[in-house]
């Protein structure tokens, strides 16, 4: 399998991948969605209890139920490789589990009402051996977490460590992944050329000299619909099953890039070890 970038930003990404068959593009795809690993607030601890503050005191409660708090929590996305640190599995931690900072990063959310609390008020207190608070703090800092009203105050203390999407979303780091057949258009003798330019949703179709053509980059554009073989039949439009248009977004945990490359390195991983073991089967 090759892979040609088309389009390459923090968080998007657009490239064809070609030499390949559909199995192993929606392997592709499917390793992107659920085997990428990244970090996420796994739990949550919540301070109970009134709070004084300057001689005011505040009760901690919210309009939500600490429960839809720690859920939304577990969605804001955080760092991955905070300066290029790599975090550990916690159960492969040299703490044996325990959390550290090789492993875990501990957040602090503690804001007064009024207010609307968001992504952002999360400060990093520990995480990453020699990383910085500043490349711990959430990718999104504008997330509506709760509303506060007056005398209204939420403390919380929220740990994320590393996961990968098959144990829960939170840890899914790419969306909206997905892919077409490249379009193959074969143009004959068209009657009114401007005709199926015009019935072209995507803008596929150029005229020159009086003849129907397709733009610069016009394949890529296409959908697939088959607006313009209705108008006329010497419009073929097929999808070439060797080779597919990938777009994904991230949600800013990792870089489009990083993703790619991760994607690439678990699918070769997976299909070597999958390679081993049929080897071994078959020497039984």
């Amino acid at each position: 399998m090759d892979i040609k970038i088309l389009e390459m930003e923090d968080t998007k990404c657009r490239f064809v991948l070609k030499n390949a068959s559909p199995a192993k593009a929606n392997a592709l795809r499917r390793t992107m969605l659920t085997d990428i690993p990244k970090m996420a607030i796994d739990s949550v601890d919540f301070h109970l209890g009134p709070i004084d503050v300057d001689g005011r005191e505040f009760e901690s409660i919210t309009p939500l139920f600490d429960e839809i708090i720690a859920h939304r929590l577990g969605m804001v996305p955080v760092p991955t490789r905070p300066d290029g640190f790599e975090f550990n599995y916690k159960d492969d931690c040299v703490c044996g589990g325990e959390g550290c900072a090789n492993c875990s990063v501990m957040y602090s959310l503690n804001r007064n009402g009024p207010c609307t609390v968001l992504s952002g008020d999360l400060m990093p207190v520990m995480g990453g051996s020699g990383v910085s608070n500043e490349s711990l703090k959430p990718c999104d800092l504008n997330i509506p977490i709760v509303e506060l009203a007056d005398r209204q105050s939420v403390m919380i203390y929220a740990h994320a460590v590393k996961g990968t999407a098959r144990k829960h979303v939170k840890w899914q780091v790419a969306n909206g992944v997905g892919y077409k057949y490249m379009p193959r258009i074969e143009i004959g003798n068209v009657s009114d050329p401007e005709d199926v330019k015009s019935a072209c949703p995507k803008n596929v179709f150029d005229i020159s000299k009086g003849k129907l053509t397709v733009r610069k980059g016009g394949e890529l554009d296409c959908i697939l619909c088959n607006a313009c073989s209705e108008k006329d039949p010497e419009v073929k439009v097929t999808g070439d099953d060797t080779e597919f248009v990938f777009t994904f977004e991230t949600d800013g945990s990792l870089t489009a890039q990083q993703v790619l490359d991760e994607a690439a390195k678990i699918l070769s991983e997976d299909a070597k070890d999958l390679g081993e073991k049929i080897k071994a089967l078959a020497s039984e």
